[in-house]
């Protein structure tokens, strides 16, 4: 059993951009667990409808 480990996990998002407006992005959550627990988010990013991979600070969450 390993102490610490990454792992990735995929939801999808409401997102809100100025340029698009409202839409639904895959977002990919890269987290380090220890012991099978979420500690930290090392890093997000979300794949486009054209399949280029974008970081998430350009769109806001929208509720």
């Amino acid at each position: 059993m390993k102490l610490i480990s990454v792992t990735r996990k995929t939801k999808n998002e409401k997102r809100f951009t100025e340029k698009m407006g409202m839409f639904t992005a895959k977002v990919v959550y890269v987290k380090k667990t220890i012991l099978s627990i979420p500690f930290k988010t090392i890093h997000k990013y979300r794949e486009t409808y054209y399949g280029k991979v974008k970081d998430c600070e350009a769109c806001n969450l929208s509720a």
